[in-house]
């Protein structure tokens, strides 16, 4: 009884409009940027034609890559709320996949920009075993002061009635056939570039690491501390950090050469370096680890796994064997691969954009014990 479950950061999935870059130009997109713009009114109306076009192209290409995985479970980050991932499933992705994922689940969580994580479910797997909804619970309004993880790093940015997850750990508990599953779908803080231009990472890896420590907390809890390691369920998202990267170095004339490079430290870490959960990426060849490609320029380049499904260890054990797949088919042709590597594109994929996401879908098959 295979379940396949996947995770995607779709990429602002919005279903509105942003006009903050006529004021503030480092939020102005790129082409209207071009041509400088002085008229409110005439500013918005091309934003919105600009908007318009460009993301019928790119949920054209996100519901391609969200098929392509074949995905009976869906764990979705940067929606923008139910009724836009409601438009996005009839418009685009019912007309590539037939009968869609009429179960959808989203909480407004705790994002400045609106973005949440959201979780979507067929009636039934592949094989027909129905898919039912048991309960949900939104984990968004925990402080740091409730759950002791309030620290003098912490305090450089926060405060301790500051809720710790910048978007939420949205906890779904599921039934597939007589079967249980828990899935954690997260979206940890992000890697920004910090006032002092320090390294971003690093800058913010305490706020992702009180994250972690969250949903440890919330698993031994709710599982505890033993029954953790015999309980069914999965941890998906954009974790915003890696334990390794592969370093990109060279161009299109001399060629480019990759270097696998191993993290000192990642707030992830507090996830498997006793074993609480299985990065099932790790099965894959190290070269082939990646869901993003990050750039700078020439001089700042590397691969690296941003988005996660860890695995509980009772569902690790139960599937020695199950190796994950990663669709990269929706990258934009600016993403170097390395040897081997290269997929035939979506259609009308292109340089930077359009393009399906930044990030790519990661999605397993599962056998529930």
């Amino acid at each position: 009884m295979p379940l396949r479950i996947a995770t995607f950061n779709i990429e602002n999935l919005m279903a509105r409009f942003d006009f903050s870059g006529f004021r503030h130009e480092n939020r102005q997109d790129r082409v209207v940027r071009m041509f400088g713009v002085s008229d409110k009114e005439l500013y918005r109306d091309l934003e919105q034609a600009r908007l318009i076009s460009e993301t019928d192209d790119t949920r054209q290409l996100s519901a391609l890559a969200i098929a392509a995985t074949g995905a009976d479970i869906l764990c979705l980050q940067e929606v923008d709320d139910m009724a836009a991932l409601n438009s996005f499933e009839r418009a685009y992705l019912s007309r590539m996949m037939g009968v869609g994922y009429r179960q959808k689940v989203l909480v407004e969580g705790n994002d400045t920009r609106g973005i949440d994580v959201a979780l979507m479910m067929r009636d039934k797997t592949r094989d027909g075993q129905p898919i039912q909804l048991v309960e949900v619970r939104s984990h968004a309004a925990l402080t740091y002061e409730q759950l002791g993880l309030f620290t003098p790093q912490i305090g450089l940015t926060n405060k301790p009635d500051d809720r710790v997850f910048r978007r939420d750990c949205l906890e779904v508990d599921v039934r597939i056939g007589n079967k249980p599953l828990t899935i954690y779908v997260l979206h940890l803080k992000s890697m920004t570039q910090s006032r002092d231009d320090t390294d971003g990472r690093f800058a913010s890896m305490p706020v992702r690491e009180a994250e972690v420590r969250a949903v440890r907390h919330i698993i031994e809890r709710r599982f505890g501390t033993d029954g953790a390691g015999t309980a069914s369920f999965v941890i998906c998202g954009d974790m915003n950090d890696y334990q390794e990267r592969l370093k990109v170095t060279g161009d299109q004339f001399s060629g480019y050469a990759f270097e696998p490079v191993r993290e000192e430290m990642s707030a992830l870490d507090i996830f498997t370096r006793d074993g609480f959960a299985d990065n099932i990426v790790r099965r894959r060849p190290e070269m082939d680890r990646w869901t993003l490609f990050h750039s700078r320029g020439p001089e700042e380049q590397h691969l690296c796994q941003l988005d996660y499904i860890f695995l509980s260890q009772a569902l690790a054990r139960h599937n020695p064997d199950v190796f994950p797949e990663i669709i990269r088919q929706g990258q934009p042709y600016r993403t170097v691969m390395p040897a081997g590597q290269q997929v035939e594109r979506f259609p009308r994929v292109g340089w930077d954009r359009p393009k399906a996401s930044d990030h790519c879908p990661v999605v397993v098959s599962l056998e529930l014990p």
